[in-house]
């Protein structure tokens, strides 16, 4: 099997991983969260605004159809379903890595038909950091280029590397590269994790080298760990995986952390309701990205997938209604209750 041809068959791994086994370990902090009721709401709950700004976009809700898949020929109709729904509902969408695409030409089309369906919607195209520094500033023109994207996030995942059995293990040259792409792209550079998290530091560094947004990728969600030791069948691999359940930064605790650098975010990892979302931006974040819960409607039908987004904004209007928030302005400054160990940790946060 060439190197092109495992890529793409990954994909479909982790798709039919994700949709048949429970890929999710840990707790992303939401439950410690506590959004402060407002007896005297004084607002109309028909009337709450759910419209925000991010990257110079305007979008009808904080909800982030964050990166899910593409890159394999059974990934196309899932991303068709999203990129519907994206358009329908004016959400910001994010696609899966690229990285089969651009060495397979021939699997564009599960990635192309995104801006086909989504021809209004705001798309962010997806590149690892490896990739980044191994082919430069080409391989994400091309990336941009294949969606006709607005931003691109450059997604770092070393503990799925790390796992993984086609992993890259060197890491080394990979902040230079992205300082390279920020200074010299015209688009917004988004750096995202996908289930660790990221740290304060980590946050500083990443601003300082330019990028536009962060997206927190923490833990408590989806899995690499679980999903890398469920497809393996290196029993070696598998019990490293299994030792590494519980690495990562959680949500809420990387989210409190990354607001201290400034800029905008995305919230993902772990994010399950509109609650979820609105803790969220009272917290600090800009968008709250949800994968697996719509992941598995996109799999069934365009139905199933539009009744969990209406869902989800329904449970994200009642909470802005019930702290007297009438805009996603309002509840940027709500207040919250954090307890247990969520707020241990933020206290103890560099």
């Amino acid at each position: 099997m060439t190197r092109e041809t495992a890529t793409s068959s990954r994909k479909r791994d982790h798709l039919l991983i994700c949709c048949e086994k429970p890929v999710e370990a840990g707790d992303a902090g939401f439950e410690d969260v506590r959004l402060v009721h407002n007896a005297l709401t004084e607002c109309n709950m028909d009337a709450v605004e759910t419209t925000t700004r991010f990257l110079g976009s305007t979008l009808a809700s904080p909800l982030f159809i964050a990166a899910m898949t593409g890159g394999h020929p059974d990934t196309l109709e899932v991303n068709r379903r999203l990129a519907r729904a994206a358009d329908r509902y004016n959400l910001g969408m994010g696609v899966g890595s690229q990285r089969a695409a651009l060495e397979k030409p021939e699997l564009e089309d599960s990635f192309t038909i995104v801006r086909e369906e989504a021809p209004r919607a705001f798309l962010c195209a997806n590149l690892g950091i490896i990739q980044l520094r191994d082919h430069g500033i080409e391989w994400v023109e091309r990336a941009v280029e294949m969606i006709d994207a607005q931003a691109i996030a450059i997604h770092v995942n070393s503990l799925q590397e790390a796992i993984q059995p086609e992993g890259d293990h060197n890491a080394e040259g990979c902040l230079d590269a992205l300082r390279t792409l920020c200074e010299e792209f015209s688009l917004p550079v988004i750096v995202k994790e996908t289930g660790s998290g990221i740290s304060a530091g980590a946050a500083r560094t990443i601003r300082g080298a330019g990028a536009a947004a962060i997206d927190i990728g923490g833990y408590g969600g989806t899995s690499w760990a679980k999903i890398e030791r469920l497809r393996t069948s290196d029993s070696g691999l598998a019990d490293l995986g299994e030792a590494f359940l519980s690495w990562g930064i959680p949500t809420v605790v990387s989210l409190c952390e990354v607001r201290t650098a400034g800029g905008p975010i995305i919230a993902t990892g772990g994010l399950r309701s509109g609650i979820d979302i609105a803790k969220s931006i009272a917290l600090g974040a800009d968008l709250g990205g949800m994968a697996l819960p719509l992941l598995k409607p996109a799999m069934e039908s365009e139905d199933a997938l539009s009744g969990a987004i209406e869902r989800i904004h329904r449970e994200l209007c009642v909470a802005m209604f019930l702290t007297g928030s009438r805009t996603i302005r309002d509840l940027r400054h709500a207040r919250t209750y954090i307890t247990g160990l969520t707020r241990q940790m933020i206290e103890n946060s560099d």
